[in-house]
């Protein structure tokens, strides 16, 4: 049987949820579809495009249909649909952190974010550095998510004034309330 290039993607993705970022290799993909290494390679040249490719399916996971009309809502509801499309893959977005993938899917998720934030009244520049701003806060937010061991809310901050006062909030496990509020911040609510 023929593989395709979206079989080894569909595969790396398998693998990473299974394994992690770790795990997946053109070695693991190549023995979990029966194929030579060599055709994994044929479809996706380096590790570097397999991860590009893989990161752009994670974010072919933002659906841009039923929008709210209001642009500010439109904004920050692509924003949360990007992060729940991040947290659906394990190391999902530690892996889209780590490439730079001009792909379809994660150039379709952009437009969208930009043409809200364009009609909301920001400059070409001021849209494309907010979009920036709160890409790369939701991709930071989402591998500390990711990444905390289950149980392990505590923090010793040590002898250190400020971080005691704000301790309480600092240990907060709270990522929807965290999310929600550095989105509102990003957006100027």
């Amino acid at each position: 049987m023929t593989k395709s290039q979206a079989d080894v993607v569909r595969t790396a993705l398998e693998i990473l949820d299974e394994r992690g970022a770790e795990a997946v290799s053109m070695r693991a993909i190549a023995e979990r579809l029966g194929v030579r290494m060599n055709t994994v390679l044929w479809h996706v040249k380096t590790k570097a495009r397999l991860e590009e490719l893989m990161a752009d399916a994670i974010v072919a996971g933002v659906s841009l249909d039923g929008l709210p009309e209001h642009w500010r809502e439109r904004a920050a509801e692509v924003v949360r649909r990007y992060r729940r499309a991040l947290l659906a893959h394990r190391d999902g977005a530690a892996l889209v952190a780590g490439t730079y993938a001009a792909e379809p899917a994660t150039l379709d998720t952009a437009e969208a974010l930009v043409a809200s934030l364009l009609e909301g009244g920001l400059s070409a520049k001021d849209a494309a550095w907010t979009c920036w701003g709160v890409i790369y806060f939701v991709l930071g937010l989402a591998q500390e998510e990711q990444a905390l061991p289950n149980g392990s809310s505590t923090l010793d901050v040590g002898e250190r004034p400020a971080l005691r006062r704000a301790l309480p909030f600092l240990a907060e496990e709270s990522f929807d309330e965290r999310f929600e509020f550095g989105v509102a911040k990003l957006l100027g609510n």
